[in-house]
């Protein structure tokens, strides 16, 4: 069984609230969930949030609209992912953002059958990127997960999964499926606010009459409208991710690496 875990929470240092925050009348974290469930190669969709009386409007939102949620850790994802997927007990869990509304079902389907037919323990789309930031993805087996809640101890690596895989190619089976044009200087997340005013116009642009769009049907909105990319292309793709590597160097140089957290 394949499920998709959707990372979610209220609390964004940088922007606040941002996956319920409303496209067409509905919250985005929802219009994600949609397209997520479109998936042909996702068995269970779970959105997988903290235990931070904020993150139970997340839980009431995925009550109203049946799908299935999980609360863990706020800090540490890596435990939240593990804990989630021993409770709902997947074979291999695709890993996904909700600050990425505008994530392409057939992108994501492409990474996951590459990753099967090649028996990976890992599977990307984006090692190097290629596809807009927003349509990223990325599978790892149970057993993988398993070895990453036993062995990690980084803060990158408790913070952003992946890493524990990419960062020991001599260990893990990796797979990459690239687009065939980069287009990695897109920028189709949501991380600010104007990131936000993109992804609303698109959504306002093509969901009304096709609720199925996807990355083709974006690109060429944006050649109709090359306007839009000017709302946020000046934003640093993978933010976070560099502040999570800086928090990586403060705890090794305070000794963090003579210890695991909670050991």
């Amino acid at each position: 069984m394949i499920a998709a875990f959707i990372q979610a929470r209220l609390s964004s240092t940088r922007f606040p609230g941002k996956v319920l925050k409303p496209i067409l009348g509905r919250p985005m974290l929802e219009m994600q969930i949609e397209r997520v469930k479109l998936c042909e190669t996702i068995d269970r969709v779970v959105v997988v949030t903290s235990t931070h009386p904020d993150d139970q409007q997340i839980v009431n939102l995925c009550k109203q609209i049946n799908t299935d949620v999980f609360c863990g850790n706020l800090e540490n994802v890596l435990d939240r992912f593990y804990q989630a997927a021993k409770k709902f007990k997947p074979d291999h869990v695709v890993r996904l953002t909700g600050d990425c509304p505008l994530i392409d079902p057939k992108a994501v389907d492409n990474m996951v059958q590459l990753y099967l037919e090649q028996d990976g323990d890992y599977g990307t789309n984006c090692m190097p990127p290629t596809y807009p930031d927003g349509l990223d993805a990325e599978i790892f087996s149970y057993r993988a997960l398993e070895l990453a809640i036993n062995e990690a101890f980084l803060p990158s690596h408790l913070e952003h999964i992946s890493l524990f895989f990419e960062e020991q190619p001599e260990r893990f089976k990796i797979v990459n499926f690239a687009n065939n044009a980069d287009l990695s200087y897109l920028r189709w997340t949501v991380d600010e606010p104007e990131d936000f005013e993109f992804v609303k116009n698109v959504f306002e642009a093509l969901y009304p009459s096709n609720q199925l769009f996807g990355m083709a049907d974006v690109l060429e909105l944006l050649r109709k409208r090359p306007e839009l990319t000017s709302l946020n292309k000046h934003f640093i793709r993978n933010e976070g991710l560099i502040k999570a590597k800086e928090k990586d160097t403060a705890f090794l140089e305070h000794g963090g690496a003579l210890k695991k957290p909670n050991g």
